[in-house]
């Protein structure tokens, strides 16, 4: 997948504004009702990042979930991190 430019990356920030921009990442908080909910997220999100074979970092903290994606393989921003946010937001809106 191609790069994202800095102006590409913004427009793409503004269709899933629970994300930021960190470097050459974007991340975003997840907070669960409980911990065992939290855990229900994770495992939807593995699901889609399976379908995508695009996986973010994931810390659980309690019921906490930070998420961070990047495309390693291009070096920064792609199109598939913008896809993959945007499918974590339907999951967590769903809980």
């Amino acid at each position: 997948m191609d790069l994202l430019d800095d102006s590409a990356v913004e427009q793409k920030l503004a269709a899933v504004p629970e994300w930021r921009r960190e470097g050459d990442e974007i991340r975003r908080t997840i907070t669960a009702s409980d911990f065992p909910t939290a855990i229900r997220i994770v495992d939807e999100i593995a699901v889609e990042a399976e379908k995508l074979n695009h996986h973010p970092d994931i810390d659980i903290r309690w019921r906490r979930l930070h998420l961070a994606l990047t495309t390693h393989d291009a070096g920064g921003l792609t199109e598939m991190d913008f896809r993959l946010a945007s499918r974590i937001d339907e999951i967590a809106a769903a809980h």
